[in-house]
């Protein structure tokens, strides 16, 4: 009764704002492992100089609350802000969203659990990141009690049924009915099973059937039913191990319980800002007694490197551009034997040659190009003559090159006639009557296509990689034909291969690849007189760098951009903290080429390597050189803490430079 008093009032003054709830803040200073952090400061003065190379004598400071003055000296900070948003610094391609809950001692209760859920929303996505528990010592007791009942009860399930067997009852049966069997009891001897089973002569399992205590049996069987109504009965509320995030606990001298949660999340393009909210509910046992009030959301700023890429630059490759360009193909037209004449029911000669003359379409319509001439070269397969094949092969060449010129000349005949267009008139005099006039162009633009028509008798380079690439023949008859290749005059190599097994099979299956007809045609660029040109275009490698540097890819950034050595090189360099790169590009940089993202980024860089002079020094020129840099120096970690070590700006109305 007492403690339940004790609850219902701890209760009330959590409703009634006596008792401090819950709480939410952000970190004071980063704990993030994910953080490149600064070396440490160690220099309490520090010299720079302005604009007009005065010097100025910087030191660590704070102002003195009872005179006024700036005196050196260290602070401790505090744990917590209770600023709802803060500028976070994406570093490496990662940023780390920090926050601390809190749970007062006051509000504690050892039969309490506090469960708190975070979320957090990036671009209009909300997801959920793992819960926080806080969980009184008896509230934990009372769950382990429970578990230890429920393993009570599993404990008597009993997972082999001979344990329900009647022993005493069993060995009489078998000492009666089964004496031979019976004897095994107290010998060691192995015995086999096939006369184990001679011996028993029943079934063994019917007979230790008969001698199981079927309650007891049944009665075990319905405790394996209630396993899980048992689990529930006992556990009521179970420890949860999934989905809870395993977080530091930090006890505070209070007693109050803090959690530093740190989520680190992959950085995308575009992500400029990211929210953590939070929830949270109080139990007692299963029954949930108090929701926590709405929290204020925690907002998280993220600030890049790979902002200050100069995504304006384009660079250029030099292009040597060919007046003159060649292409070719091959395809396969078959000839009856000994003819030359084109039969389009041969084979699939229909489907080539529609290929073919599709192929010329396209070269004939081009923009860019403009057909000149064009060489026929059709070959033969080995068999008959040589001086044959040599008549067959020019004549097939012959024959081909005719029908395709034919073919040129029919649809440059079409093309010339689109040229040329009829336009209705009407009469001055009376508008209905209507005349019509034919505009002819003044100048025949339609190229003559010269035709070449040459041969190969017999295709032996092309049968050579047919053998070898022939998935029939064996390795003994391809060496057989190896052999051969390059040796006698064509006719006797053709001879001696017609006594292998293996010349049926190449004469019906390789010998038809070897009737082609290739096409080598010869072009030139439209309006082009010189033979070549020299020309200018986008060097698309490092286009491709400054996106992946844009998407903070910066792997890929640094590898396309690295071997260029300019600005944006080095903050893809900054970007993964690869600061010596970074200033073998940077510091070379002088007169105008120290501009005002330079000084920044050296400064950045001087910072992390504990270069503090040269560091406050680079990044009080780019605030000179362009004011904005004062503001996002509050940004950049390695920057504000300079900012706040040397307290640049306090004092602005006594160092204007500043």
């Amino acid at each position: 009764m007492l403690s339940s008093c004790s609850v219902r009032r701890q209760l009330k003054a959590l409703r009634t704002g006596q008792l401090d709830t819950v709480r939410f803040n952000m970190p004071k200073r980063s704990a993030s492992p994910n953080t490149i952090s600064t070396k440490n400061i160690a220099q309490d003065t520090i010299i720079v100089k302005d604009a007009q190379g005065n010097e100025q004598f910087l030191m660590k400071a704070i102002e003195d609350e009872e005179t006024g003055e700036m005196v050196a000296t260290e602070v401790l900070e505090a744990a917590t802000v209770t600023a709802r948003f803060q500028n976070i610094a994406e570093r490496r391609g990662k940023v780390d969203l920090e926050f601390i809950v809190t749970v007062p001692e006051k509000i504690q209760n050892k039969d309490w659990q506090f469960r708190i859920f975070p979320s957090m929303v990036i671009q209009g996505d909300t997801t959920q990141l793992e819960a926080i528990y806080v969980t009184g010592k008896a509230y934990r007791e009372r769950q382990l009690r429970g578990y230890e009942r429920y393993d009570n009860f599993v404990n008597k399930i009993v997972t082999d049924d001979m344990q329900f067997l009647n022993i005493y009852q069993f060995e009489r049966f078998i000492s009666r009915n089964f004496p031979l069997i019976y004897k095994y009891k107290n010998d060691t001897t192995i015995v086999s099973r096939e006369e184990f089973d001679r011996n028993y002569g029943e079934k063994e399992k019917e007979i230790m059937e008969h001698y199981i205590n079927k309650l007891q049996r049944k009665m075990n069987n319905v405790r394996k039913e209630m396993r899980q109504k048992k689990y529930d009965q006992y556990v009521r509320v179970p420890i949860v191990t999934e989905n809870i995030r395993l977080d530091s606990v930090l006890t505070a001298t209070d007693g109050a319980v803090n959690y530093h949660y740190i989520q680190t999340i992959n950085t995308r393009p575009k992500l400029r800002k990211a929210t953590i909210n939070l929830r949270g509910d109080i139990y007692r046992g299963e029954d949930l007694i108090y929701r926590l009030p709405e929290f204020a959301p925690l907002d998280y700023y993220i600030s890049s490197t790979s902002t200050f890429a100069d995504l304006s630059v384009v660079k250029y490759l030099t292009r040597i551009i060919e007046r003159r360009a060649y292409a070719n193909t091959a395809y396969r037209i078959e000839f009856n034997v000994a003819k030359s004449d084109i039969d389009l029911d041969l084979g699939d000669n229909e489907a080539e040659i529609q290929k073919i003359k599709s192929n010329l379409r396209s070269l004939l319509d081009n923009e860019v190009f403009e057909l000149d001439s064009i060489i026929v070269n059709a070959t033969a397969s080995p068999e008959g003559a040589y001086s044959k094949n040599q008549e067959y092969a020019q004549a097939r060449s012959e024959s081909v090159t005719r029908y395709f010129d034919r073919f040129i000349r029919n649809y440059t005949d079409s093309l010339k006639a689109e040229q040329g267009f009829s336009i209705s008139i009407a009469n001055e005099l009376d508008t209905d009557q209507m005349t019509e006039e034919i505009i002819v162009p003044e100048k025949d633009t339609i190229p003559q296509i010269k035709f070449t028509a040459r041969s190969n008798p017999e295709n032996w380079d092309d049968l050579l990689e047919y053998v070898r690439e022939d998935t029939v023949m064996t390795d003994d008859q391809k060496q057989q034909y190896y052999d051969l290749h390059g040796t006698l005059t064509p006719d006797a190599r053709e001879a001696k291969m017609k006594g292998y097994r293996w010349y049926s099979h190449a004469k019906k299956n390789i010998y038809p690849k070897l009737r082609t007809v290739k096409f080598n045609f010869y072009l030139h660029r439209k309006g082009m007189v010189k033979d070549t040109v020299h020309t200018t275009v986008v060097d698309s490698t490092y286009a491709r760098g400054l996106q992946a540097l844009a998407d903070m890819d910066y792997h890929t950034a640094i590898a396309l951009l690295g071997p260029y050595g300019d600005y944006n090189s080095a903050v893809a360099y900054i970007s993964l903290d690869r600061n010596l790169s970074a200033l073998q590009i940077l510091e070379p940089m002088t007169g105008e080429k120290r501009t005002a993202p330079v000084n920044y980024m050296l400064a950045i860089v001087y910072s992390r390597t504990g270069r503090i002079q040269e560091a406050v020094q680079c990044y009080l020129n780019s605030v000179e050189q362009e004011p904005m840099y004062r503001h996002r120096g509050n940004l950049d970690p390695e920057i504000s803490v300079l900012i706040k070590q040397y307290d640049l700006f306090k004092e602005e109305e006594e160092v204007q430079y500043w």
